[in-house]
């Protein structure tokens, strides 16, 4: 019968785990805890291919309980129901381990089924997510369960994987293996981080070397072959997704060009323009703003160019306004301005606009009421004193200038015209 090599080589130690050595080193809390045999409720988060089912498969081993698995994908209520109707029978004495995989694929009355029986010790859950858990999973779970995050596996974590399954492999077919320079270190390095990836890419090698054949040269073409496009990780829902959008603005922000037009290849590499034209967008006008305002149109129309000319033309006008807003000079004086408007308006603090601001209309029989509203423009360098904002709010300032050339220019020009009011 078929086993993928991945499953083949699934560690059955602690020590055989490769990567995650700040959670399961020696003296590390989730091997301490695994070693004393007393599991509590485990929530196990990160990305695929880093030892989630592994390790939930080595707890299992060193327990007494039944093991139950169930994939939240496509698992019900009722199958939740089977494994509880096993409690307290000759089933499952001791009580169950069960192991939940894709919990943030069960919805709230699903995970709710489970929670009377965490709660009394006779379900005890081992539940892997690629999500968040803190955004996915029902809080009274969450309580229940001590969560443990599965970092991304480094290259060279990986390139001993490779190693040990190419080993494995030549034992296994017998055939003579030999590799180009730099073919190896492909593979670790375009797994992205996932075992079970890089685990497959040798798998596929050995599997064309072909029949007749008792030699294997692994070239650089031929890894490039197998795990062409799999170093991305991109789910248009998932956490990866607005991991990067935050990281292309905050780069933008930080005025790192060489890291914003990274992060902006991720989305070009995985097709999704809309994200992240609307962050370029948002970017100039929250992070540049009045300190280069051309920025606005400028951006705007690098971004129409893109979404007419589509993939792969449109890296061209989105390069362009990426490493132009990040070589930027920055101002939020905008996005502080309008937030902290904002936040009286929702407090409540408004008043009746002045009458002077009103708009021109009949009071009552036809007869208008004088506004007594200065028209700036008849006045020298069309700017007189007059009050705009409701009694209320008077003097209250909501813009402060950013420390710019454009705002402070501004700043000076409206200082003098206006006597330092």
């Amino acid at each position: 019968m078929y086993q993928p090599l991945a499953d083949e080589l699934r560690p059955t130690t602690l020590d055989e785990v490769y990567g995650q050595e700040e959670i399961l080193g020696e003296g590390k809390m989730l091997r301490r805890l695994i070693e004393s045999g007393k599991i509590p409720n485990l929530i196990f988060y990160g990305p695929s291919g880093t030892g989630k089912t592994t390790v939930a498969n080595i707890i299992a081993e060193r327990t007494q309980r039944k093991l139950c698995k169930l994939n939240a994908t496509t698992a019900s209520t009722s199958d939740i129901k089977e494994i509880v109707s096993q409690l307290d029978t000759m089933l499952a004495p001791n009580g169950v381990l069960l192991y939940l995989d894709e919990i943030q694929s069960f919805n709230k009355k699903q995970q709710q089924t489970l929670l009377e029986h965490i709660e009394n010790g006779k379900i005890t859950l081992i539940a892997s997510t690629t999500e968040n858990p803190y955004f996915y999973v029902f809080n009274a779970i969450l309580s229940r369960s001590t969560v443990f995050e599965f970092k991304q596996i480094s290259p060279e974590a990986a390139m001993q994987v490779v190693r040990r399954g190419i080993e494995y492999m030549r034992g296994k077919t017998g055939l003579t293996v030999t590799a180009e320079p730099g073919a190896l270190e492909h593979i670790a390095f375009s797994c992205g981080g996932d075992l079970r990836k890089a685990l497959n890419a040798v798998e596929v090698l050995f599997s064309a070397a072909g029949a007749d054949s008792d030699t294997l040269e692994i070239t650089l073409a031929d890894a490039k072959t197998v795990t062409q496009r799999s170093a991305m990780r991109y789910d248009r829902d998932g956490d990866s997704h607005f991991d990067c959008l935050s990281a292309l603005m905050k780069s933008i922000r930080g005025s790192d060009p060489d890291a914003a037009i990274h992060y902006l290849a991720r989305f070009l590499e995985a097709g999704d323009l809309p994200a992240c034209c609307r962050r370029i967008l948002c970017s100039a006008c929250e992070d540049i703003g009045l300190a280069y305002p051309l920025a606005i149109p400028i951006v705007k129309a690098c971004v129409d160019s893109a979404l007419q000319l589509g993939l792969p033309e449109a890296r061209l006008p989105l390069a362009d306004a990426v490493l132009f807003l990040a070589t930027c000079p920055k101002s939020n004086s905008g996005c502080m301005a309008i937030d902290a408007a904002l936040g009286d308006v929702r407090r409540g603090r408004t008043g009746p606009i002045p009458r002077e601001l009103q708009n021109v209309h009949a009071d009552s029989a036809g007869q208008e009421r004088e506004q007594g509203y200065l028209y700036p423009h008849n006045y020298p360098h069309n700017w007189v004193q007059q009050q705009y904002l409701p009694d209320a709010l008077v003097d209250t300032q909501y813009y402060q200038p950013g420390q710019n050339k454009a705002e402070q220019a501004a700043k000076r020009y409206w200082d003098e015209i206006k006597g330092g009011k």
